[in-house]
Parts: structure tokens; C-alpha cells; sequence
């Protein structure tokens, strides 16, 4: 790359000179660190060097020091955590018999054949001996390099992202799961074999589990949480006390002197290692860091959640999976403090209710996300699994913490909530009325983009938002003016997802593609630059702008639009897209104007989730059927008759899984301007599909009907 687009990488997006003189300093600090890192070779062997533990502690007997763990009230961790062993086990057992199952299961596992579920890869089985430097997947092995020295990529089909998951080390809270509602003392001897074998092959600072200061954050809450659990196990040696707590002291260390944080923008990176700072700072006061870590990390988490969150609640990145995993930083640390009698001030829980409500809006009404940006399936403290477009767990635990009937959607208490909040949560969450999804209500958020147009089991979400962090974009993708659709129980018109990062280039650059996403490509161009040996550079050129949002009982109406086709050859183009959603008559109609000069080729995209039957019928009306639920969506345009073609892509649920989808696709070769509309007509089952079928008809051949305000 040269250096003219390095630079223009670097300082893409909304950059003031003040802060790009800042960052090119800060830049340069790094680099100068890190040559003397790799001169003075200061990195500690494992298992070598002493804790440096606060005043109270440093003179105390090790034997004393571990009764302190084993006993200590203080500090508070989260409710169930504290929970006597016998009644722990009763209550698990009671209030989620199925997840208690599924618990032992899982934890049986781990212990007996090294296996686990991974991402989207399913379950995944590990050597005797852990091997925590290569790449479950693809076998691919990285060396104990400098950190900084460390390649994203060292081999074909090598995904850093896989290896960081098995690194995080989520697993292990199910052994801790598993030993407090059992005492069973193989899941706790299991879990520091593990932590052992993975200290003795992570030298601190070398090879690829020290490149992300964004891991080890991680990786240390993981680690904290399991610990809390397993503490009071006899498995807890001395030497083993010893071992965790130098553990977690050179996790602090590094995180503090490797934080991610740039004056041009920072991102879940930076927030995750001020969050992993806070949490070792409030759970391990014993040491000798730990006051500065908690305050820095505090005073960091609430200027990050100001400068992170925009007004409306959505997370600045422009991605619903990076808004789940913010939010859980946010939640968790919030309940952490809380516990802890650490004051955060009210304008940062009405944030964090801002930051929920936003989420409540976007799900389906299958209480299910759509997957809009990148979507890593990641997750904070997993205390259970989750999809990467279940969110909806987030909300059982808001309910409770904010005593909100409107984010209580099902009966059914997320497992979360109890060991988060304890009984007291459990009893707050019985005593709300249950919301169903079909209750809410249309909404938008001018500052994120997010337009949703829902009547009870009717729902289209418009994305007009930009590539995220201020016009620098990372994980946003090639959706502007896009759509997902459903009705009836069935999504029928859906964001494909992500699939993978590094490990698979060409497809990584598909599905974040204007052509993977239901809007209009035009002379086969992007919506914004992207490269695909950069995984995570997209530019800002289509920069969406609404220009209309107003919602009633009876109707909603969005307009946007956006400029990401202005250097064209043949002549600029702006797509401005109207939507109207007649409520009463349960319709939507899409105008998708294109103006600005020239003659163009544009190809007018609606990608159908999987598993979905699409039927064509005559003058370019298409069913599309879900033969499950008994549900149809007819999609028609109004100036188009010839049918559409069909073009097979790739949806995926999971980060690492994909499966076979098609998107509907109308080709259109003409002089701007132009305008085209479309019908989109749900069916659900009972109805009478010949009346519907005959009310599309008569909404084609009503030209007085338009979706102009």
C-alpha cells in the first residue's frame, strides 16, 4: 500500500487537524514503546515473578491470603454468584431445569473430551493438551512473536477472530457454572489444568493472545468470573492462588500500557479494555494496582459511553451485533458497580435505557435482530449461548433492573437474569406484566438511521444509516437505503450477515457488497469504497440523510436518501427512497427514485431469507412463500411488468456459518430520471389469499396512489 493511502486510510471520516496532530504524535509513542519492548526484551517468563499485592496484603501469609479469597464478602461480584451451594443448586434446578441439563452437559464435556461449542461453528472437540495458539478451524498456528509483530493472517483460510474466541476462554464460566451448583471438584480441577496450560504457552506479551488489548480485557472478565465461582473449591492451592492473581495482575498491566485508544476515534476495542480495567480493578482490590485501574477504567467507560452512544441509544459502529455486545459491557459493568455502592450518575442509566429501547425497537416480532453491519456473534461474561441475532435475552435482564413492563416480550426469564440479579431480579421480573413484541410500535432514530414501520406482527426496517464511527467505518457495510421485511411469523426480506473477517477474503468483501443487500446498485458500483484485502475499511462517500419521518395510528412515512453514486462516468445519481406503510390495509410501498443525468445500468435488490419458496406469477409479481407458517409476502412493482432474475447468495446466522439464499433482482438500463415502485402485500395464514392477491391489482393500477408526503 503506499503511503499516500495509508495516510487516507488513517485519517478517513470527520477528523480535525487538532486531532490528527495528536494521533500522529500518539502514533509515534506507540512505535517508539515498542522498539523498546523488543530491545530491553521485558517480557516476563510465566509463572516467574512475584504479585505485587496493595499494603494490606503484602505482608500476609499465603496460607491467610487464600482463607481471605475462599471467605471474603467483599467485594460483590453479581447476585447468584454469592449464593449458598444448596440453594444455588435448587434454584437452577427450579427455575431452569432445561438450561441446568444443558449446563451439565456442557461442563461434562469440557472435562472428559475437551469439547465445546465454538461461534458458529458448532462443537468443537480440543487435543488432551490445549493448543492455544492454533486455530481450531483451520489448523493454522501462529508463532510467540512480539505482539505488535503478529500477523492477523499467517496462513490460507487463518482466522485470528476464531483463535481470539477460544482465547477469551467462555468456557470456562460453564465449569464455574457447574461447580457451584454440584461442588463437584472435577470441574474446578479442570479449570485450573486449563488456566495452567494456558499460561505455560502465553508468554506475556508474545504471540497473538497479547495482540488485542481488546481480548485480554476480555479474557481477564471471563477469568474473574469463573474464579468468583471456583473459589471456595479445595482445587485452590496456594501455588494456584498465586497463579491466578499474577495472572490477572499482567493482564492489568497490559491493557494499561496497550490501551486502543486514538484521538480520531475509538470503538468497542477501546471501551473493552477501560471495562476489563474497571472489573479488575473492583474485583481484585487485594492488588497493588487495583484503585488506579477502577478509576481510570470508570472515568473512561461513562466519556466512552458519551462519546459512543448517540443521543437517540443507538452504538456509533452502525452494526445491531457490535450494539449487543456494547450494550452488555455497558449492563454488566453498570450491575457491577451497583453491587459495589459505585455511584454512576442518572444521566448514564437513562443512556443505558436509551441504549435498551433502541434495541427493544429494532428486534422482529419474533423477538429476533436483524444482523445490519458486521456481526462477530460476540458476547460478554457468556453465562449462556446465544445466536447472534437473539437479543432479546438483554431485555428480560433490563426488565427487571429498571422495573420496565415494556421490555418484558415472553414469560420466560433469561438465565442471565438470575445469576446477574439473583432471586430479588427473578421476583422483579415475575411481578411485571408481560409486553408482547406485537405491542410495539413504529419508531425512528434520526441519529442512527433506523427507521422501523410495524403494526403489530407487521414489520419493515429502512437502514439509512452511514458506515459508523464518525464516517471512519470498520464494521458497517454497503446497506444504505436497505430493507428487512416480515410479517405473519416469517422474515422474508433479510440483511445477510457477515460469515467471516480474515479467513475468507472474497467473501467477506460479498456480503458486505451493495449486491448482498436489499437496495439499488447502480453501473455496478459500490455504495462506498471498500478494498477487499482491508477487511475493515469501508469509506463514507453515500454519507444517508433522512429527509422525513412521521408515524401514526394509520400510516408511516420515511424518506431518504443518499450520494454514494456522485463519480460515476455516465453522470451522477442520488437514490432517494420513499416508504409508506398503510397500517389498515396492511401494505407497504417503496418509491425508489434515481436522479441526476446520464444513462445507467441499476439493478433494484431484495435478498429473501433462506428457507423461503419464491414463486413467480404473471407481470413480475412474485410470491414469496413460507410453506412452514403458511405465510406469503406478495413483492410487485408498479412500473416494472417483466419478472425478476434470481441470483444465488449466501445468509449467515452465525459468525463462521453460512447458508445457500437467493436474492430477487429487477435489471433496469435507462436515462435518469427515474422512478420505480413496489408493493409489498403480507399474507398471513387463514386469509384469503385470492381477496389479497386481487387488492395488489387494484394498488398497481391505482395511479393516483404514491408515497410522497
Amino acid at each position: 500500500m503506499t503511503i499516500a493511502r495509508r495516510i487516507k486510510h488513517a485519517f478517513r471520516g470527520q477528523v480535525s487537524p487538532r486531532a490528527a496532530l495528536f494521533e500522529i504524535s500518539r502514533r509515534g509513542c506507540v512505535a517508539l514503546r515498542g522498539r523498546y519492548e523488543r530491545w530491553s526484551q521485558s517480557f516476563e517468563r510465566p509463572g516467574v515473578g512475584r504479585v505485587h499485592l496493595s499494603r494490606e496484603f503484602a505482608n500476609m501469609p499465603t496460607p491467610k491470603l487464600l482463607e481471605h479469597f475462599r471467605s471474603r464478602s467483599i467485594p460483590r461480584v453479581f447476585s447468584a454468584f454469592e449464593v449458598p451451594g444448596e440453594r444455588l443448586s435448587e434454584l437452577q434446578r427450579l427455575e431452569f431445569p432445561a438450561g441446568a441439563s444443558a449446563l451439565l452437559d456442557e461442563a461434562r464435556g469440557i472435562v472428559t473430551d475437551h469439547r465445546w461449542p465454538l461461534l458458529g461453528y458448532g462443537e468443537l472437540r480440543f487435543d488432551e493438551e490445549i493448543e492455544w495458539l492454533r486455530d481450531p478451524v483451520s489448523g493454522a498456528r501462529w508463532p510467540l512473536h512480539h505482539h505488535a509483530d503478529v500477523s492477523l493472517k499467517n496462513a490460507p483460510g487463518a482466522d485470528m477472530r476464531v483463535l481470539w474466541e477460544l482465547n477469551r476462554m467462555g468456557h470456562l464460566i460453564s465449569l464455574g457454572r457447574a461447580y457451584a451448583i454440584t461442588g463437584d471438584e472435577g470441574f474446578a480441577e479442570e479449570f485450573f489444568v486449563q488456566v495452567k496450560g494456558w499460561r505455560d504457552q502465553n508468554w506475556p506479551g508474545l504471540g497473538p493472545n497479547w495482540n488485542c488489548a481488546m481480548e485480554v480485557a476480555l479474557r481477564a472478565m471471563n477469568l474473574l468470573a469463573a474464579f468468583q465461582l471456583l473459589r471456595g473449591a479445595t482445587n485452590l492451592t496456594e501455588q494456584r492462588l498465586s497463579m491466578m492473581l499474577r495472572l490477572f495482575e499482567q493482564h492489568g498491566r497490559y491493557i494499561r500500557s496497550h490501551l486502543e485508544f486514538s484521538y480520531i476515534a475509538t470503538s468497542n476495542h477501546y471501551l473493552s479494555d477501560v471495562v476489563g480495567l474497571l472489573w479488575l480493578g473492583v474485583c481484585l482490590p487485594e492488588l497493588e494496582q487495583a484503585n488506579e485501574w477502577r478509576t481510570f477504567g470508570l472515568r473512561e467507560m461513562l466519556q466512552e459511553m458519551d462519546k459512543q452512544v448517540l443521543p437517540d441509544g443507538a452504538h456509533y459502529e452502525s452494526s445491531t451485533g457490535y450494539h449487543r455486545f456494547v450494550l452488555e459491557l455497558f449492563l454488566y459493568s453498570f450491575i457491577l458497580c451497583r453491587a459495589n455502592t459505585i455511584e454512576i450518575g442518572d444521566e448514564y442509566w437513562q443512556k443505558l435505557h436509551a441504549m435498551i429501547k433502541y434495541l427493544h425497537s429494532y428486534l422482529r416480532p419474533d423477538g429476533q435482530a436483524p444482523l445490519i453491519g458486521d456481526s462477530d456473534s460476540g458476547q460478554v461474561m457468556p453465562i449462556a449461548s446465544h445466536s447472534a441475532a437473539d437479543h432479546g435475552y438483554l431485555l428480560g435482564i433490563a426488565a427487571a433492573l429498571f422495573n420496565e413492563p415494556a421490555f418484558k416480550i415472553n414469560d420466560e426469564s433469561p438465565e442471565e437474569l438470575f445469576w446477574l440479579l439473583g432471586e430479588r431480579g427473578l421476583e422483579t421480573f415475575r411481578g411485571l406484566a408481560t409486553t408482547k413484541m406485537g405491542a410495539a410500535r413504529s419508531a425512528g432514530f434520526s441519529e442512527a438511521g433506523t427507521f422501523i414501520l410495524r403494526d403489530q406482527d407487521s414489520y419493515l426496517l429502512l437502514n439509512a444509516s452511514g458506515t459508523g464511527l464518525s464516517g471512519r467505518g470498520a464494521h458497517g457495510h454497503n446497506d444504505a437505503l436497505s430493507l428487512e421485511v416480515a410479517a405473519c411469523a416469517t422474515s422474508f426480506i433479510s440483511d445477510p450477515g457477515t460469515y467471516v473477517y480474515t479467513a475468507d477474503p472474497a467473501l467477506r468483501h460479498q456480503f458486505r457488497s451493495t449486491g448482498y443487500h436489499s437496495t439499488v446498485e447502480v453501473d455496478g458500483r459500490e455504495q462506498n469504497t471498500t478494498e477487499e484485502a482491508i477487511p475493515f475499511y469501508i469509506g463514507d462517500e453515500a454519507s444517508p440523510h433522512q429527509l422525513h419521518w412521521e408515524s401514526s395510528d394509520q400510516r408511516d412515512v420515511v424518506v431518504a436518501e443518499h450520494y454514494g453514486y456522485q463519480d460515476l462516468p455516465n453522470g451522477p445519481i442520488t437514490h432517494r427512497r420513499t416508504i409508506m406503510f398503510e397500517k389498515t390495509e396492511r401494505y407497504w410501498l417503496i418509491e425508489d427514485e434515481l436522479s441526476g443525468s446520464g444513462r445507467h445500468t441499476f439493478r433494484f435488490y431484495f435478498h429473501i431469507a433462506p428457507g423461503l419458496e419464491i414463486l413467480p406469477k404473471a407481470d413480475g409479481l412474485t410470491e414469496i412463500r413460507d410453506n412452514e407458517n403458511n405465510a406469503r409476502l406478495l413483492l410487485a412493482s408498479r412500473d416494472l411488468k417483466k419478472a425478476p432474475g434470481s441470483e444465488p447468495r449466501w445468509f449467515s446466522r452465525d459468525y463462521g456459518s453460512k447458508i445457500p439464499s437467493v436474492a430477487l433482482c429487477w435489471t433496469v438500463e435507462a436515462e435518469v430520471p427515474l422512478r420505480v415502485r413496489w408493493l409489498l402485500v403480507p399474507i398471513c395464514s387463514g386469509e384469503d389469499t385470492g381477496a389479497r392477491l386481487a387488492f395488489v391489482e387494484h394498488l398497481r393500477q391505482n395511479n393516483n396512489l404514491r408515497s410522497e408526503t
